[in-house]
């Protein structure tokens, strides 16, 4: 349930950042930036990406390959989480502990083996997620734009059933 709750968590502050780009300029929302993956759009695009690719990476399915050249716009980034999320939807709600430790087995870009356990690999997504979400709340600020609210409290998660 906990990882249920923190992947609702992180979609619904994704896509109020969403909403907040859509009040940032083009050229801002494109700019390279200290830290991150380069800028905000860039980085929304990043998390989008890591998300699905990582379930697709557990359950053996290809991964995704594409730059964020192909992807330089608000409408873009959105259109491409569309059409991820049913995926990312369908593997999160059918999480069970049962899960926890299956293994997932890679190759590190050295070429040295490693294995990890699925439910290791989750909560580095979620993480994963938080931590970009910092950033874009540092580049926020430095706009001289309010960030989104990283509050979990007030979401209303712990009143859904999942």
């Amino acid at each position: 349930m906990l990882i249920k709750t923190l992947f609702q968590y992180n979609w619904q502050v994704r896509e109020d950042w969403f909403r907040w780009c859509q009040n940032v300029p083009e050229e801002e929302l494109l700019r390279t930036r200290t830290g991150g993956v380069g800028g905000i759009l860039h980085t929304l695009f990043h998390i989008v990406d890591v998300e699905w690719s990582w379930v697709r990476c557990l359950q053996g399915k290809p991964d995704f390959q594409e730059s964020f050249d192909g992807y330089r716009s608000l409408d873009k980034v959105l259109k491409l989480q569309e059409s991820f999320k049913p995926e990312v939807e369908e593997f999160v709600y059918s999480w069970n502990d049962a899960w926890e430790y299956n293994v997932f087995r890679d190759v590190h870009p050295d070429g040295h083996p490693v294995e990890d356990r699925w439910g290791e690999v989750v909560r580095h997504m979620i993480a994963h997620e938080i931590h970009h979400v910092g950033q874009l709340s540092i580049w926020s600020r430095e706009l001289g734009i309010k960030p989104v609210s990283a509050n979990l409290i007030g979401r209303g998660l712990m009143n859904r059933q999942v």
